[in-house]
């Protein structure tokens, strides 16, 4: 073992921030701490704080998982934040905005913020990248999402994640920050589709949780995972992404990751609601933020008021918010219009 005056003297140029202590918020940070980096990790809870720093265990939202010696675990904001030059923003998408306006004075110009959120942020249709460029102007943005599951990231367990920005050296950046023998970074310059693909996906991760309660059999788990992948799509094209997005690693492989385990939130949350339980005591039992909630609701609505076809993520809305019952639901998806198998095929064939 190394000591303090050596292992710090090793440490890489620049501090980093994670604001959000959260499980992902924690696997990220002791990622970036293993890649000797000078890195703090902030959480709201001064109680939780004081207890993680102690035990070098984030007990409440990743238990078992040993932090790195010199990952900084503190409630102190300005603290955590004094001479940091990249912030990661690991919070809900409903917290992104006050949060922001909470540190803007406190991040210097240059530095960068990677904002990991999946979801949208309010009724204007924000995605968690604009709300920071707009509070943040000083600050250099990227987003990061994937098939990210904490638990897995906290094992060690292969996992490839995207960075995107338009910005190539900041991509650089937390690919340098964030690689190692078991966690690949992929770059993509298409931030939208990326924003958008880790957010649309937990709509149907719900969808896939109901399914599996109801003992839907393979062929049925395969209809309801490519028709989803085809809402996606075609939604965040109408939006200004690039279709490609949706078919690599924040796309396809986010959504077969929430869709397929019950380490998903989101997943959780349509398998209580297929059991039968309700939506308000799915989410209690499940303890954390789930995305997909909010998410369902205003892409609905923006979907209505673009005239944009989506008809899984429409029946999910009626059940979620209009009492409509699970199997009048999961029979208006099997009425959905049989056109073409891949959304951008009939225009390839005119």
């Amino acid at each position: 073992m190394l000591s303090g005056y050596l292992e710090e003297a090793m440490l890489k140029e620049g501090k980093v921030v994670v604001l959000g202590g959260g499980s992902f918020g924690t696997a990220i940070a002791n990622i970036v701490a293993l890649n000797q980096f000078t890195v703090s990790l902030w959480m709201r809870s001064a109680e939780r704080s004081d207890c993680t720093a102690q035990t070098r265990v984030n007990a409440d939202y990743l238990p078992g998982y040993e932090l790195a010696p010199h990952l900084v675990v503190t409630s102190d904001l300005a603290q955590a934040l004094r001479g940091a030059t990249t912030i990661f923003f690991a919070v809900p998408s409903s917290a992104v905005s006050a949060l922001a306006q909470r540190v803007s004075g406190e991040i210097t110009p240059g530095s960068a913020i990677i904002s990991t959120a999946k979801g949208i942020c309010g009724e204007n249709f924000d995605m968690p990248s604009e709300l920071l460029r707009q509070q943040v102007p000083q600050a250099r943005v990227a987003v990061m999402s994937g098939p990210n599951l904490a638990k897995e990231i906290a094992s060690h367990q292969i996992t490839g994640t995207v960075v995107a920005s338009e910005d190539r050296e900041l991509c650089k950046l937390v690919q340098n920050m964030l690689a190692s023998s078991h966690f690949r970074v992929y770059a993509n310059h298409d931030q939208r589709g990326v924003e958008l693909a880790g957010a649309l996906k937990n709509i149907y991760a719900i969808i896939a949780g109901v399914a599996s309660a109801m003992e839907a059999g393979q062929n049925t788990k395969s209809i309801f995972l490519t028709r989803s992948l085809a809402e996606m799509c075609r939604f965040g094209t109408h939006l200004g992404a690039n279709a490609s997005t949706f078919f690599g690693l924040s796309g396809v492989g986010d959504l077969f990751v929430t869709c397929t385990s019950p380490l998903s939130r989101n997943f959780q949350v349509g398998f209580g609601i297929g059991m039968g339980k309700s939506l308000a005591k799915t989410l209690g039992q499940v303890g954390q933020v789930v995305e997909g909630i909010n998410t369902t609701k205003l892409v609905k609505n923006k979907a209505d008021q673009m005239g944009i076809y989506m008809p899984l993520a429409s029946a999910l809305y009626a059940t979620l918010f209009e009492n409509q019952s699970i199997e009048v639901s999961l029979q208006n998806m099997m009425k959905a219009e049989q056109n073409y198998d891949v959304d951008f095929m009939e225009s390839l064939n005119d």
